[in-house]
C-alpha cells in the first residue's frame, strides 16, 4: 500500500508540473529545397483513386457504400485545400480527373480562384492527367488517346496548364505504347510506375538500374525516348512505417518533451535509414518517397502534420536533407546532375510479383465487357466523324456521354476485368447510357446526310434510321420485318475507314423471298443461311436479360450479301420482297457429314480452301491457290483447371481475376462423333461444329477474301465438378518457329516474344503456361523461314505459342476462388433471367491466315483496322420503290478522286465546342515491317476536306493539348549509357500552308487543329 500511494504520489506531481508548462504553437520549417552534396528525400503527397474497383466510381466519389471500402474521394480533396492553404511549402499531386471533374463542378467560384492559384504556383500539380489512370495490357491505343486528350483538354480549359509526367503506378505491367505514345509524344518529361515482375525488380534493384531512359518504338526511336522510373518496392511509403492516415498504425512523430512517448529521435532514425536503403539501389543523389496510397488523405491534414515535422527533425539532424516535392522537380533534379542511365527497349510483360503469381489471366477476365469496350470504340470513332460532316450542333444529341464512360472503362480495374461484379455492371451500364445518345446522333446524321445534298444545317430529319446493337446475337428488329406485306427495308451502310471497301455483311430476315439492290437499282447477289440453333438459343435467353422481355418471331434465316461502300462515305441498298425471290438469291445448300462417309470436305470457291479431314486425325488443310501455300492445320479446344492453394501454408495462391495459375491442362474431346455441318453458297461457306455441350464453332470462307473467320461460343462452362476453369483454343500448324512469336503493343507496335526468355533478366520458369501468356489487342503471328502465321481478335485477350507452330488464345474464365489481390471476388459472371442464373455464354471472333514469309503485314495492318471499325448498319422502312429518287444514296466526305493511303488511318475526325477540328493521322506500320509499307508516306488535307477552305493548320502534341513546336522545346535530352550518336530515325517535316500535305513516317501518329474558313462549306461527293 505504501509503495503504490508513492506512486500515486510521483504520477499527481509529474501531472501538476506538466500541466504548469506553457504551451507554444510549433512553427516546422518545412522551406528546405534541394541541397547539392547530401542525398536529398524528395516527399511526393499522393492518394491512388481507382476510378471504380470495389465499389462503383460514383460511390467511391460520395463515399457510400462504405461496408466494402472505406473511401471518399470528396474527403479527399475537400480536406487538401486547407491543408495547403496552411503552409505554402506543401505540395501534393493529383492525378484521375473522372474524380476531380466531379469534384470541380460542385466548388464555388470562390473556391475555384483558390484552387488555379494553388495549381499555378505549383503547391497542387497534375500528373498523368487523364480521366483515369488506364491499364496498360488491355486497353487499345485510341482508347488510350482519348481518355488522355479528354482528361488533358479539361486541365487546360480550366487551369491552363499542361501535365508534364506519367504516373502509372499501379497497371500490372508496361507497354511499349505507354512509354513512346502515351509518354513520349504527349509530351512527358518522365514516366513512373509501381508493378514490375520481382525477378526483373531483383536485378535491377542490385545494378542500380530502376531508373532507365526507355526507347518503347524501335520505329521512332530516340525521338520517343522517355525517362523512366520503378519504385522499389510500390507506388506507398518506404519500410519504416511512414502512414499516416487517421486509423493508420504506425507511430507519428511525437515531439512535444513534455507529453509522454517523445520519439523524435526514433522517428529521424527510422527516416535517415529507410532513405539511406533507397539510395543504395538507385542512382544519383536523389530519391523519390510517395506518401500516399489507394484514397489516402482522407483527412488531409493527419498526413502534412506529420510530413512537416519529419522534414523539419530530419533536416536539422542534417544527415540527409527532406523535401517536400512532386514527380515534376525530381525528374529536373535527376536531369541537372548529367547523370547517364541505362537503356531499356521492349516492355515490362507479363509481370510476377512472386513465384507462381502472373498477372496474365486479366488478358481474357471478363471477355463480355472487354468485346463491348471494343465495339464501343469503334463506334465513338465513327459517331464523330459523321458529327462532323453533318456540322456539330450544340444542341440534340451528341457523344460526350460515350467518351465519359470509354474513358473511365480503359482504367486498370475496369476492362481489365479485376472488379467486383457489381462495378463491371456499372461500367457496361454507363457505356449503354453513352451508347444510346451516340446512337440517336449517328441516326440523325445520316439522315441529314441522305436527305440533303448541300450542308445548311439539319436539325429535325424525317428519316428515323433504327440500328442494331444486338447483331451479334442475331437480334435487329429493324431487319426482321415481314416483307410479303410490300415493305421495303432500306440498310444505309457507313465506312468510317480512309479506303473504300468491299464486304460481306450479315442480317437476320423473316423471309426467304427477298431480292437486294444497290444504290443504282441494281439486283445484287444474296445469299440465305439457316439460322443455327445456338444462335437461336443465344438470342431467346439474352434478349430476356437485356431487355425484360422475350424477341418476338424468330427470324429463319441470316440474310448475306456484298457491299461496297466508299471511304468516309455510305452506301444505300434495298430488300424487298418477291414472289419468287431474286434472280441472284442462294438459299446455302446444308450438307452434314460424320467421320466415316468421306475422308475429305472442301470448303471455300475463292483463292483459299480449306480441307476438312473427316477421319479421327482432325487436320484440315489450308490451301490458298494464289500464293501457293500449303498448310496442315488443327484447331482443338482445351481447359486449364484453376489452381486451388487452399490449406497449402507454403505456396497459397489461387487462380482469379488477375492470376493465371494452372492446375494441369485438359484438353477438350468431343463427345462422341462430331457431325460436321456444312453450308454452301456463292459468297460465304461454312462449317459448324459442336464441339460438346458447351462448346460450338463455326468456320467461315468469304468470296473474295483470303482468310479463315472462327467465330465461337463458349460456356457456359460447367463448374459442377468445384474445378473453375480457363477455356483456350489451340491452332496448330506444322511450322517450326523455335520458341518465337509476335504480339501487339495496345493494337500498335509488334513486339517479339520468345518462350521461356526474357531480354532483360536470366528468367527463372516457375510456371511454363501463365509466363508466357501476353496480351493481345490486335493479333499475334509467328513465322517460320517459308510463311507467316497470323490470328487477329475481336477483343483484348491473353495468348501464346506454348509450342512451336502453335497459336494459343484464351477465350474465357470461370473462377471459384478469389486470388488475393484485394478484389475480395471469385470471376464467376453468370446471367440471370427470370430468376434462373446461369454461367456467361461468351460469343466471338478470330481470324487466321497464312502467308509466304514477309507477306503477311499487309493483312495484320488493314483488315486489323477494319475489324476495330466495323461497317456500321442503320436501317428504315420504306412503303414503296420511291427511295433511290428522293434520298442521296451515296456518300464520301472526301474527294471521289481521293482515297488515303493503305499505311495511313484516321483515328481522329472531330468538330470540337469551339469549331475547331479535331485531326489525328497514323502510320499503320513499323520500320522493316513491309517492304512496300514500311515507307514515308503523305495524306493531302485539301482533298481530305474538299469544299472546305482551310485558314489554318497547328501541330499539336497527341493529346491536343499544348502545340508541338513549343512541346519540343521543352523536351529533356537524357544521356542514355554505352549510347553510339545516331542519327535521329526520320519523322514527317512541317505542314507546307500552301501544299498541306502531311508526311507521316512508320509508326507516327500526328495530331491537328485545323481552322477552317467559316465562310467556306463542305461540298461532299454524292
Amino acid at each position: 500500500m505504501e509503495i503504490g500511494l508513492l506512486l500515486f504520489s510521483v504520477f499527481l506531481f509529474l501531472g501538476i508540473a506538466i500541466s504548469w508548462v506553457e504551451s507554444k504553437y510549433m512553427v516546422y520549417n518545412t522551406s528546405q529545397g534541394i541541397v547539392p552534396g547530401k542525398l536529398n528525400v524528395h516527399l511526393v503527397a499522393h492518394t491512388h483513386d481507382d476510378v471504380g474497383w470495389l465499389k462503383t466510381v460514383d460511390q467511391y466519389y460520395v463515399g457510400s457504400n462504405n461496408s466494402i471500402q472505406g473511401a471518399c474521394v470528396r474527403n479527399v480533396l475537400d480536406s487538401l485545400i486547407p491543408s495547403l492553404l496552411a503552409d505554402k511549402n506543401r505540395k501534393f499531386i493529383y492525378v484521375e480527373m473522372a474524380f476531380f471533374q466531379r469534384w470541380w463542378r460542385d466548388q464555388s467560384e470562390a473556391m475555384q480562384q483558390i484552387v488555379k492559384q494553388l495549381v499555378s504556383s505549383g503547391q497542387l500539380e497534375f500528373i498523368n492527367g487523364g480521366m483515369c489512370m488506364h491499364d496498360e495490357a488491355v486497353t487499345h491505343y485510341i482508347d488510350m488517346i482519348d481518355q488522355t486528350t479528354l482528361g488533358h483538354g479539361f486541365i487546360k480549359k480550366e487551369f491552363g496548364v499542361t501535365p508534364r509526367i506519367g504516373w502509372q503506378i499501379d497497371p500490372f505491367g508496361h507497354s511499349a505504347v505507354q512509354a513512346y505514345l502515351l509518354g513520349a509524344e504527349v509530351g512527358f518529361d518522365s514516366l513512373f510506375f509501381g508493378r514490375i515482375d520481382y525477378q526483373d525488380r531483383a536485378k535491377r534493384q542490385s545494378e542500380k538500374s530502376l531508373e532507365v531512359v526507355w526507347q518503347g518504338s524501335s520505329s521512332l526511336g530516340s525521338s520517343a525516348q522517355i525517362f523512366a522510373g520503378a519504385f522499389p518496392k510500390n507506388y506507398e511509403p518506404p519500410p519504416g512505417g511512414f502512414y499516416f492516415e487517421v486509423n493508420d498504425p504506425y507511430p507519428i512523430v511525437q515531439d512535444d518533451i513534455n507529453l509522454f512517448d517523445y520519439n523524435v529521435p526514433d522517428r529521424v532514425n527510422d527516416f535517415v535509414a529507410a532513405a539511406i536503403a533507397q539510395a543504395n539501389i538507385t542512382r544519383t543523389n536523389h530519391i523519390m518517397w510517395t506518401m500516399g496510397t489507394d484514397f489516402k488523405y482522407q483527412y488531409s491534414e493527419t498526413w502534412f502534420r506529420e510530413m512537416d515535422k519529419l522534414i523539419h527533425y530530419v533536416n536539422m539532424d542534417g544527415r540527409v536533407n527532406a523535401l517536400y516535392s512532386t514527380p515534376s522537380i525530381y525528374t529536373d533534379a535527376k536531369h541537372a546532375t548529367n547523370e547517364s542511365w541505362p537503356a531499356k527497349t521492349g516492355d515490362f510483360f507479363p509481370y510476377a510479383d512472386r513465384a507462381n503469381a502472373y498477372w496474365t489471366g486479366y488478358f481474357t477476365s471478363r471477355p463480355a465487357l472487354k468485346r463491348y469496350v471494343r465495339m464501343m470504340s469503334g463506334y465513338y470513332l465513327a459517331a464523330r466523324q459523321l458529327e462532323f460532316f453533318k456540322g456539330r450542333s450544340n444542341t440534340g444529341p451528341n457523344t460526350e456521354s460515350l467518351a465519359d464512360a470509354l474513358a473511365i472503362a480503359q482504367h486498370h480495374d475496369a476492362v481489365t476485368g479485376t472488379e467486383k461484379q457489381h462495378v463491371a455492371n456499372d461500367y457496361a451500364k454507363r457505356l449503354s447510357i453513352g451508347y444510346t445518345e451516340a446512337e440517336k446522333l449517328v441516326a440523325s446524321s445520316l439522315a441529314c446526310l441522305a436527305e440533303s445534298t448541300s450542308h445548311n444545317g439539319c436539325q429535325s430529319p424525317a428519316i428515323k434510321f433504327q440500328q442494331c446493337p444486338l447483331l451479334n446475337i442475331s437480334y435487329c428488329p429493324a431487319s426482321e420485318i415481314n416483307q410479303s406485306h410490300g415493305k421495303n427495308l432500306v440498310v444505309v451502310v457507313y465506312n468510317s475507314l480512309g479506303w473504300k471497301r468491299d464486304d460481306v455483311i450479315q442480317i437476320p430476315v423473316i423471309n426467304d423471298d427477298v431480292v437486294v439492290r444497290d444504290s443504282e437499282g441494281r439486283e445484287v447477289e444474296s445469299q440465305l443461311i439457316p439460322l443455327a440453333d445456338v444462335y437461336v438459343a443465344l438470342r431467346n435467353s439474352y434478349v430476356q436479360a437485356y431487355l425484360g422481355k422475350p424477341p418476338m418471331d424468330t427470324p429463319k434465316y441470316w440474310l448475306a450479301f456484298t457491299v461496297s461502300v466508299p471511304p468516309f462515305g455510305f452506301n444505300t441498298y434495298t430488300i424487298s420482297g418477291s414472289k419468287s425471290g431474286g434472280a441472284h438469291l442462294t438459299k446455302s445448300s446444308a450438307y452434314t457429314f460424320r467421320r466415316s462417309e468421306q475422308s475429305i470436305i472442301e470448303v471455300g470457291r475463292g483463292n483459299l480452301k480449306l480441307a476438312f479431314s473427316a477421319d479421327k486425325s482432325k487436320h484440315t488443310n489450308y490451301i490458298n491457290s494464289r500464293s501457293s501455300v500449303e498448310e496442315l492445320v488443327e484447331q482443338s479446344f482445351s481447359f486449364y483447371a484453376g489452381y486451388n492453394g487452399t490449406g497449402n501454408d507454403k505456396d497459397p495462391q489461387n487462380a482469379g481475376a488477375y492470376i493465371f495459375r494452372p492446375n494441369g491442362t485438359f484438353l477438350i474431346k468431343p463427345e462422341g462423333q462430331i457431325p460436321l455441318t456444312i453450308m454452301r453458297g456463292p459468297i460465304v461457306e461454312e462449317a459448324h461444329q459442336q464441339i460438346n455441350q458447351w462448346i460450338y464453332q463455326i468456320t467461315r470462307l468469304y468470296k473474295g477474301k483470303e482468310h479463315v473467320e472462327v467465330e465461337f461460343f463458349v460456356g457456359p462452362i460447367p463448374i459442377d465438378d468445384g474445378i473453375g476453369k480457363e477455356v483456350a483454343t489451340q491452332i496448330t500448324t506444322t511450322m517450326g518457329t523455335n520458341k518465337t512469336f509476335y504480339t501487339d503493343s495496345n493494337g500498335r507496335d509488334f513486339i517479339k516474344r520468345i518462350r521461356d526468355y526474357r531480354t532483360d533478366w536470366d528468367l527463372e520458369v516457375n510456371q511454363p503456361a501463365a509466363g508466357n501468356y501476353y496480351p493481345i489487342n490486335l493479333g499475334i503471328y509467328t513465322k517460320d523461314d517459308k510463311k507467316e502465321f497470323s490470328v487477329l481478335v475481336d477483343r483484348a485477350l491473353g495468348g501464346s505459342s506454348l509450342v512451336d507452330g502453335q497459336i494459343e488464345l484464351m477465350l474465357h474464365r470461370r473462377l471459384l476462388l478469389d486470388d488475393s489481390r484485394g478484389v475480395a471476388e471469385a470471376l464467376n459472371e453468370t446471367v440471370c433471367v427470370l430468376d434462373q442464373c446461369k454461367g456467361l455464354i461468351i460469343q466471338g471472333k478470330y481470324y487466321f491466315r497464312i502467308d509466304p514469309l514477309g507477306e503477311g503485314a499487309n493483312w495484320r495492318r488493314t483488315f486489323g483496322q477494319e475489324i476495330y471499325s466495323p461497317l456500321l448498319l442503320a436501317f428504315a422502312e420504306e412503303d414503296g420503290d420511291n427511295w433511290m429518287n428522293s434520298h442521296v444514296t451515296t456518300f464520301s466526305g472526301i474527294d471521289s478522286s481521293y482515297s488515303l493511303p493503305d499505311t495511313v488511318a484516321v483515328i481522329t475526325l472531330q468538330e470540337l465546342d469551339n469549331g475547331k477540328v479535331l485531326l489525328r493521322l497514323a502510320h499503320l506500320y513499323q520500320i522493316g515491317e513491309d517492304n512496300n509499307y514500311s515507307v514515308m508516306t503523305s495524306v493531302e488535307l485539301k482533298k481530305l476536306f474538299p469544299g472546305k477552305k482551310i485558314h489554318k493548320v497547328t501541330e499539336m502534341s497527341l493529346s491536343a493539348n499544348q502545340e508541338r513546336a513549343e512541346l519540343e522545346k521543352k523536351r529533356l535530352v537524357w544521356k542514355v549509357e554505352g549510347s553510339v550518336i545516331q542519327e535521329p530515325l526520320p519523322r514527317g517535316g512541317p505542314v507546307d500552308p500552301a501544299k498541306l500535305v502531311v508526311e507521316l513516317a512508320p509508326m507516327e501518329i500526328r495530331t491537328f487543329l485545323i481552322d477552317f474558313d467559316q465562310k467556306s462549306h463542305l461540298v461532299y461527293d454524292v
